[in-house]
């Protein structure tokens, strides 16, 4: 019998599971009222699934907060044959977690397609939902669809903030369950009459599970019309009081132990022999509150509304003591391996009265969690602890603040942190509450995190610790913009370091001291701090280590303008950034490499990777993913022409972190330039404030200026151009890079384009023919393109004795590269410079037009002129309009006369 009053939905699902089976992915989130029929509408699809032949994995989510971490995922990988164990903690890496799970998917899809079932998101621990955002980012390419049945109104913590994200994602469709029309509710209560039918309509709102519950009622004779129950759980109640005591007590014991349970667990509890059980569960079965599943081991209530009625009617004294046989039952069943029953132990020895055992087993279940990398979940459980037994010392405060952090919950972090120091019984131990935050870009967090290293460090004698300490306020240093602060920090954390010989120290002074080297002043000593790291990680084999001095060794050869020698590093980034995992070491590998791609003309592929490794990044770090993006965007701009996204995110409002407040001000202001919006240009770059006032990231500072330049030459702002020009002066020599996030060029091209626009037309054409030596000598024919055309402009324009064909030569140079590099920007301003360089003398005409003028001599036809110069027939009419407007002329033989007499 199929399910009532669905037909609609299971068409639509059966179509997104077609498109699934066809390599686009779906992920389908059922939202309904509890009862209104997502699990049965869910089990319905999932025979239609495998009816077809597709493969079906169920996930469901637990009413109680005792499930492990990951639990309804750990299901799926159970069903598809796959160890949970060997995926979920097989990496220290969460996102490179979520990427093997996510091949799992796609290997047990196959070519037949593959169904996931999560039943009850609004039930699912955060990590689970996680993995969830996870994979909906890329079920679009993989032949997986995903139903995810959740109550919209359900209280809970974390789906509120997930569904939003969930439901933006490419693949996403939305499917609201309503309750039964009147004929539907109908087919419920074959029995009943009109009126019953019509009362029981309005009473249920044609909530399908009320409904049922209703038919039950009225045909087992305890329905009164004159005294309806108001919900659900007053008729599960009232039935619950029909059974045998025995009976109750059996499924009350049940329902705390939760809506999924086994039968030997649950006889454990109750002191009874299974046999004795089984009777007594077949009796539960008859009255509609259980059913049994697979091979009559494990049961289920029906519904996760009759759990709640069954617990709501357990006296308190008897649930105290359900609670307590639960988690002697869990401890003496599950002895060899507690792992998956910690959290589950944990709350039911919270609810008999003894603080201090739960506190305990809530420390264990969150250490297990967090070794699981759900730090989310871990937070939950060192909070529960915490509120159990608030006399725990430091260590939980530790642990809690460690496991915030990871998660990306900040304000969590450094209220343990605070909570940790305060509590802290030894130097030592303030020094780690100290070291549990890491600088970030808000002052008020660094504000907190700086109190905390002074306070340590006063008290701090191991230089190992000073030295982290040290390096820590360094970093913090770095963020509020202490330049002068930030050099005497740097330097005397990687002193105690190396008198310490301690490699944790080390790694984070090193860290530190790169921060203190800036722009091409400090390139040098950047270089040996990343021979320094490699070193180390050599060493140690730490993999992170050796990312970073990969990182910075190809920051600086970028920044020299050695592009060939930094293509080559990236082979080896790659490697250390593979054996760190996860989406920001990728990130940055994909920041550096699209940089590379970028600076090289090769537009395509840096648009591309630079795309990837913002998707990797926005959802863990966006501040810094979004700042790295649209650098990119924007360096493109200048020469690709700006994209759709780039657009949007000019035209729309962006709260940077405040160190990069200017920074973001100038690139909107160039970037509205590109767009030739010059009011809104000139609006941005009034935000930034007076020269003088600007405040910019050490690293991009250079960036920064030539933002400005380029905008002020558009703008027409000669004042602050001529002061940029000045400030230019001593980057000559140098590229625009900042910190390997985008390239605007060698130093002297902005200058020589300001110069130009101030009208100083000497000192552009030298500074452009330099700029042009630099390009080319970096291996950047994109810039090389950009500097060929800006040296034209000023030669025509300067137009002394050989100007205009050296101008004529660089342009052709230029007009060369831009094709080859598709440069869609300078495309039509390039034609118009090359027409204006290449007019025949006397006439006006272009070097194409004097071409078909002497064709038109011949006596050729349109057609015949567009075969013989093999363009369109329409282009040729074109040419030849063209030429009687210039000439003055009135037909083809007027045209035809002035070139014989012009050849005679």
């Amino acid at each position: 019998m199929g399910i009532a009053g669905r037909g609609r939905e299971l068409a639509e699902l059966r179509g997104w599971l077609d498109d699934a089976r066809g390599g686009a992915g779906r992920l389908v989130v059922c939202v309904g009222e509890a009862g209104i029929g997502k699990t049965r509408l869910a089990q319905e699809f999932a025979g239609t699934a495998l009816a077809v032949g597709a493969a079906v994995a169920w996930g469901r989510c637990v009413e109680t907060e005792g499930a492990p971490a990951y639990w309804p995922w750990r299901q799926i990988l159970r069903t598809l044959k796959v160890d949970p164990d060997k995926v979920l903690t097989a990496t220290e890496d969460r996102f490179r977690l979520f990427e093997e799970l996510v091949d799992v998917l796609r290997t047990a899809a196959g070519t037949r397609g593959l169904v996931v079932i999560l039943d009850d998101i609004h039930r699912g621990d955060e990590p689970s939902l996680l993995v969830l955002r996870q994979v909906a980012d890329q079920l679009a390419d993989l032949p997986v669809l995903v139903l995810a049945t959740c109550r919209e109104s359900e209280p809970s913590a974390a789906l509120p903030r997930f569904l939003p994200d969930l439901l933006r994602s490419r693949s996403a469709e939305r499917l609201d369950l309503t309750g039964f029309g009147l004929d539907e509710t109908r087919e419920q209560l074959p029995s009943a009459t009109d009126r019953q039918t019509a009362r029981v309509h309005e009473i249920t709102g044609g909530n399908p599970l009320f409904v049922r519950e209703v038919a039950r009622a009225i045909a087992d004779g305890t329905w009164r019309e004159d005294r309806p129950p108001r919900s659900v759980l007053d008729i599960i109640g009232a039935r619950l009081e029909r059974v045998s005591a025995d009976c109750r007590r059996l499924v009350q014991a049940a329902a705390i132990i939760g809506r999924d349970f086994r039968v030997d667990l649950l006889a454990t509890a109750m002191e009874l022999p299974v046999g004795d059980c089984l009777p007594l569960l077949d009796e539960a079965i008859a009255f509609g509150f259980v059913d049994r599943l697979g091979d009559g081991v494990e049961y289920r209530f029906v519904h996760a509304l009759t759990r709640d009625a069954v617990e709501a009617s357990c006296p308190a004294v008897d649930r105290s003591h359900w609670h307590h046989a639960a988690a002697e039952a869990l401890e003496a069943r599950y002895a060899d391996d507690l792992s998956e029953h910690l959290a589950d132990i944990a709350r039911h020895r919270a609810q008999y009265g003894d603080p201090r055992t739960a506190a305990e087993w809530m420390i264990r279940a969150a250490d297990d969690a967090v070794r699981r990398l759900a730090y989310e979940e871990g937070v939950r459980l060192y909070k529960a602890a915490l509120k159990a037994n608030p006399q725990r010392d430091s260590r939980t405060q530790i642990a809690l603040g460690r496991a915030a952090y990871l998660a990306g919950d900040l304000q969590e972090c450094v209220e343990a942190a605070m909570a940790a120091a305060a509590a802290a019984p030894t130097p030592e131990s303030k020094a780690e509450a100290a070291l549990i935050l890491e600088a970030v870009p808000d002052p008020a967090i660094n504000a907190c995190a700086q109190r905390l290293c002074e306070e340590a460090l006063a008290v701090t004698e191991d230089n190992a610790l000073k030295a982290r300490l040290t390096a820590q306020r360094s970093h913090l240093a770095f963020y509020d913009g202490e330049q002068e602060r930030l050099d005497a920090l740097s330097r005397e954390a990687l002193t105690l370091a190396r008198a310490a010989q301690d490699d944790l120290a080390l790694t984070a002074a090193l860290r530190a001291r790169q921060e203190a080297c800036p722009g091409p002043a400090g390139r040098q000593e950047r270089l040996l701090l990343a021979t320094e790291m490699l070193e180390l990680a050599r060493r140690t084999g730490n993999a992170r280590a050796a990312m970073w001095g990969e990182l910075w060794r190809l920051d600086a050869l970028i920044e020299s303008g050695r592009l060939v020698a930094a293509a080559a590093e990236l082979p080896a980034l790659k490697v250390a950034v593979d054996r760190v995992g996860g989406p920001v070491s990728a990130w940055h590998h994909d920041r550096v490499a699209a940089c590379v791609a970028q600076a090289r003309g090769q537009y395509a592929e840096a648009a591309a990777i630079a795309r990837r490794g913002f998707d990797r990044m926005r959802l863990v770090e966006r501040a810094p993913a979004t700042g790295a993006y649209f650098a990119l965007q924007i360096a493109l701009a200048g020469h690709v022409g700006v994209s759709a996204e780039a657009a949007e995110f000019a035209l729309q409002s962006f709260d940077p972190p405040p160190r990069f407040a200017t920074m973001a001000l100038l690139s909107r202001a160039y970037l509205l330039m590109c767009l030739q919006l010059p009011d809104q240009a000139d609006a941005a770059y009034r935000q930034a404030g007076p020269i003088e006032s600007w405040s910019l990231p050490a690293f991009f500072v250079l960036p920064g200026y030539v933002y400005a330049a380029l905008a002020c030459a558009g703008l027409g702002r000669r004042d602050d151009l001529a002061e940029l020009v000045d400030r230019l002066q001593e980057y000559r020599g140098e590229h625009a890079v900042g910190n390997g996030v985008a390239s605007m060029g060698p130093a002297e091209l902005a200058i020589g384009r300001a110069e130009l626009a101030l009208g100083r037309l000497d000192a552009a054409v030298e500074d452009l023919a330099v700029a042009v030596r630099r390009a080319e000598s970096a291996g950047a024919p994109g810039f090389v393109a950009e500097a060929q055309y800006h040296l034209a402009s000023a030669l025509a324009q300067r137009d002394e004795p050989g100007d205009r064909e050296r101008a004529k030569d660089a342009a052709e140079e230029a007009g060369r590269l831009i094709r080859s590099l598709g440069m869609s920007r300078y495309a039509d301003p390039l034609a118009e410079l090359l027409g204006r360089l290449g007019e025949v003398a006397g006439s006006g005409l272009s070097p194409r037009e004097a071409e078909v003028a002497g064709l038109v001599a011949e006596g050729l036809t349109n057609r015949q002129i567009a075969e013989r110069l093999v363009i369109s027939e329409r282009t040729a009419q074109n040419h030849v309009q063209h030429i009687l407007t210039k000439l003055g002329f009135a037909n083809r033989s007027q045209i035809a006369s002035w070139t014989t007499r012009r050849g005679e």
